[in-house]
């Protein structure tokens, strides 16, 4: 392997026409000169939108084929740019989130933005798990494995935040 390309060189090998790296960018949020991390989760706010009424089955199917697709998408993305996460890769960071907000209470934006806030909380700061994974796992599973911790995490907090303990559907 050769030297890691620079932020700016690295912009310039998204390639449109590739689905990976059209996937990986999160359909280009990544691509943010500002906090694509959270830029890349703002992005994956309208197509939460378009699944947030599948129910349990069909949503918990799209988040595993998603992470599935992440963990082949992002190790593939990282390893051709020679970087093991690379900050515009922001897939995770659409699968993350999907995850925090499965269990929101209800669709009402205080619920959206307290989601929206804490994952992105959680993925910045990586207490325990979150950071163990993030420093010890590499490659696509180790990209997608530290987001979606802070997104279940995140989930159950909700979760215990809108009904207390009973782990009851809404």
């Amino acid at each position: 392997m050769g030297r890691p390309l620079s932020a700016e060189n690295l912009k310039k090998t998204v390639h449109w026409n590739n689905p990976c790296h059209l996937i990986a960018v999160g359909f280009g949020s990544g691509l943010s000169p500002w906090m694509p991390g959270t830029v890349g989760t703002l992005a994956a706010l309208p197509f939460w939108w378009l699944f947030a009424s599948w129910g349990l089955l069909g949503y918990g199917m799209l988040l595993l084929v998603a992470f599935l697709l992440g963990v082949i998408v992002c190790g593939r993305v990282a390893a051709e740019w020679e970087i093991n996460d690379p900050q515009m890769v922001v897939w995770d960071e659409f699968v993350g989130l999907w995850l925090a907000l499965w269990a929101i209470p209800a669709l009402q934006w205080p619920w959206i933005a307290a989601g929206f806030t804490l994952f992105r909380w959680l993925d910045i700061k990586k207490p325990g798990p979150i950071g163990w994974v993030d420093r010890h796992i590499s490659g696509g599973l180790g990209i997608m494995l530290d987001d979606v911790i802070a997104g279940g995490l995140t989930a159950l907090l909700l979760k215990m935040a809108g009904y207390g303990w009973k782990f009851y559907s809404y």
